[in-house]
């Protein structure tokens, strides 16, 4: 009997040390995914083909809140429809990525805008934070093409992990005329439940039983060291409550995103449209149904056109009375100045928000004052 005793208290000791060191490694692997390298030539090949589209390429950066240089390539088609779309590329990738995109919008006349996310390519930021800090930075890209470019609509459409921040964003930047989300995850924590269950070629179920442990671990990690609430990363609360049309596209056959992500996302509103593909894996659906991929994503721009009018001018007038449009592009590094610690800013309707949570002054899911105010001066920098 004390054998047996003995036995499965060395068993939970070897359980949880395993749980603690698995998710300590895999709240580092998060924060810090790979970087994919941008060639050295990828430019200019990229103007080769926009020229032969009878585009121009420009390489633009704007400033984040946290000072980190975010950079990009602009490229506006001459004889456009006066249209801009964001491009957002998915986890462990860069703007190339989005090139099948571009090219597909560039024969329909639209302007694109290709970033690099933070901790992506040759843009800076030290975490890839899913969606906490992305969200502001996707609304700062939002304000360059206005008051740079000033296009008739600005529409926005992701892929994967860039999916998932383009939706976040709705919170923060409400003047979208429309946005396209491919293969986006619902919850940080309900793909953290995927990628435990995925090690060993399991569904979610492990990671929400043997290894939940190991997800919890990870969160309160990145939670204590960081200061970042990685919880809070949350794509189907984002368009919980939003009127930005949303069209989601998932393949049917998705093993990295399971379909049932983007159902999920429709279930929290039900002016959300979806499209699943039949046979697409993930991110596939531009491959294996490249023709009704192509009317689908143009329709729905087209079918959204009418917003312009109402949303961009709006949203300008209401930027500029706040002072919320600020130089952001080709701003320099602050060397001795310091910058405030809360970086707090006005969304359109007025309301004070915070990059960290993108919600008010007091977080909805817990009613209290949001991580990014209460951190003040420890938030991740």
């Amino acid at each position: 009997m004390r054998f047996r005793f003995r036995l499965l208290i060395w068993l939970f000791a070897i359980y949880s040390i395993a749980c603690l060191a698995a998710g300590i490694f895999l709240a580092h692997v998060t924060l810090h995914p790979y970087r994919r390298p941008l060639p050295s030539d990828a430019e200019n090949e990229m103007r080769h083909v926009a020229a032969g589209l009878e585009a121009q390429l420009e390489s633009v950066q704007i400033t984040a809140f946290d000072s980190a240089l975010l950079r990009a390539w602009y490229v506006h088609a001459r004889h456009g429809n006066g249209d801009s779309v964001i491009l957002l590329h998915g986890l462990g990738d860069n703007r190339l990525g989005t090139v099948g995109y571009a090219q597909l919008l560039f024969h329909h006349g639209y302007s694109v805008l290709m970033p690099d996310a933070r901790a992506h390519g040759v843009s800076g930021g030290i975490y890839a934070t899913y969606g906490l800090l992305e969200r502001d930075d996707i609304s700062r890209w939002f304000q360059w093409l206005e008051t740079n470019q000033r296009p008739h609509c600005i529409f926005g459409l992701g892929e994967s992990m860039g999916a998932a921040q383009l939706l976040q964003s709705l919170q923060v930047e409400r003047s979208f005329c429309a946005v396209i989300a491919e293969s986006s995850f619902s919850s940080f924590r309900e793909i953290g439940y995927d990628r435990m269950g995925q090690q060993f070629h399991a569904g979610p179920w492990v990671g929400r039983t043997v290894l939940r442990p190991v997800v919890e671990i990870a969160l309160a990690y990145v939670h204590w060291k960081y200061h970042l609430e990685l919880t809070g990363a949350s794509p189907e609360n984002s368009v919980a409550h939003t009127h930005v049309p949303v069209l989601l596209i998932h393949g049917q056959k998705d093993s990295n995103i399971p379909v049932r992500h983007s159902r999920r996302i429709k279930l929290m509103n039900a002016e959300v449209a979806l499209w699943e593909v039949p046979g697409a894996a993930h991110c596939g659906a531009i491959s294996s149904a490249h023709e009704e991929f192509e009317q689908k994503i143009v329709s729905w721009f087209a079918m959204h056109e009418h917003l312009r009018a109402s949303t961009a001018s709006q949203a300008m007038s209401k930027y500029e009375e706040r002072g919320f449009l600020r130089s952001i592009t080709h701003v320099p590094r602050e060397s001795s100045a310091r910058r405030p610690r809360r970086a707090r800013y006005e969304s359109a309707t007025g309301q004070i928000r915070h990059p960290l949570c993108g919600e008010g002054s007091r977080c909805k899911r817990r009613s209290r004052l949001c991580q990014y105010q209460r951190r003040g001066s420890r938030h991740a920098r």
